[in-house]
């Protein structure tokens, strides 16, 4: 008797992203549906990217360490020891103000209760899915239902090339040019994938490091620029650590 084969994990699934992108559209905070589109789209990008992160020998060593940022990230002891106007420090008041943590990331996206998988694939799709936060941080989106996540969204496509995120962001500035007849919106979330094409691969970051730098400096160095659409669709916000 023949054995089923298991679902190909590199392989797109859009019946289950255009299911999963109704529900979001919905309800904001359904986040599970994020990580179902990400699963169903994401796949092909992966092998991409881990290929692109063993071409240069800092990359070689992170994948040689294959360090698991979530637990790093949840230590309270290492998130204590930034100084402040650090990365790190920012990162520290983005987690209190908005009660999030690394394990909570992991936790959601983990749909099926899976075990940690010994993959070289899927750790840096794990190292993506925990640098999200910190790209909050550096780039200055806030983490919200809206426009914030939806800009971040579209900057993630440009650095990752996963196709989940485009279809987040697409389909976010579409309902919003829908209900409110702005194109305010859209524009920003395209200003977030440019900005996310002109600003060095974070991917290939040692985030361990990263974390201690000074923010603007980190910026600087990184070719992050400030979002002025997105910080014009929010008046009250100002661009800093």
């Amino acid at each position: 008797m023949a054995t089923a084969l298991a679902p190909d994990p590199y392989k797109r699934d859009f019946r289950t992203a255009f299911t999963a992108i109704r529900k979001l559209l919905q309800n904001g905070h359904d986040t599970a549906q994020v990580f179902l589109i990400m699963r169903a789209l994401n796949g092909p990008s992966m092998p991409k990217n881990y290929a692109r992160l063993l071409s240069t020998p800092e990359g070689r060593r992170l994948a040689y360490r294959r360090t698991e940022l979530a637990e790093r990230l949840s230590d309270p002891a290492f998130i204590a020891s930034f100084a402040p106007g650090t990365v790190g420090a920012a990162y520290r008041d983005f987690l209190e103000a908005t009660g999030y943590s690394a394990n909570g990331l992991a936790e959601v996206s983990n749909l099926n209760n899976e075990p940690l998988i010994e993959d070289a694939y899927t750790w840096f799709g794990r190292r993506t899915r925990d640098v999200h936060d910190i790209w909050h941080v550096m780039t200055g989106y806030r983490a919200d239902e809206s426009l914030g996540e939806a800009a971040l969204v579209a900057f993630s496509y440009a650095q990752t090339g996963g196709l989940g995120w485009a279809f987040i962001a697409v389909a976010a500035a579409l309902k919003s040019l829908r209900l409110t007849g702005s194109a305010a919106f859209a524009r920003a979330v395209w200003e977030g994938y440019r900005l996310g094409r002109r600003a060095r691969w974070l991917l290939a970051e040692d985030y361990e490091t990263l974390l201690h730098e000074p923010i603007e400096a980190a910026r600087e160095r990184l070719g992050i620029s400030q979002p002025a659409r997105y910080l014009a669709c929010n008046p009250m916000q100002e661009w800093h650590a």
